[in-house]
């Protein structure tokens, strides 16, 4: 995966710009990014502040955590299964 070019403080502070007025052509032509992530980052940071966006993240992790876990756990429960099936 290619790391980010922005941080989360980076992207709300270019959407405050945004909402203060500034063009949203100009502003993405400045931070050189295309509309299209504008408007995605508009769709997933709108409204938020820099602790919304962290918390965000932090929840975002620790929901890929709790995936992981359940995907080894149940992985390993189908595979006690299939040997508990056999006939031996």
């Amino acid at each position: 995966m290619k790391p980010k070019r922005f941080t989360e403080e980076q992207i709300i502070g270019i959407l405050k710009q945004a909402q203060a007025g500034m063009k949203i052509v100009d502003l993405c032509r400045t931070h050189g990014i295309s509309d299209a992530t504008f408007y995605n980052w508009r769709t997933k940071y709108g409204g938020m502040e820099v602790s919304d966006a962290k918390r965000l993240k932090q929840l975002e992790d620790e929901n890929k955590k709790l995936k992981q876990m359940l995907a080894d756990t149940m992985l390993e429960n189908k595979a006690i299964k299939d040997v508990l099936s056999k006939k031996w």
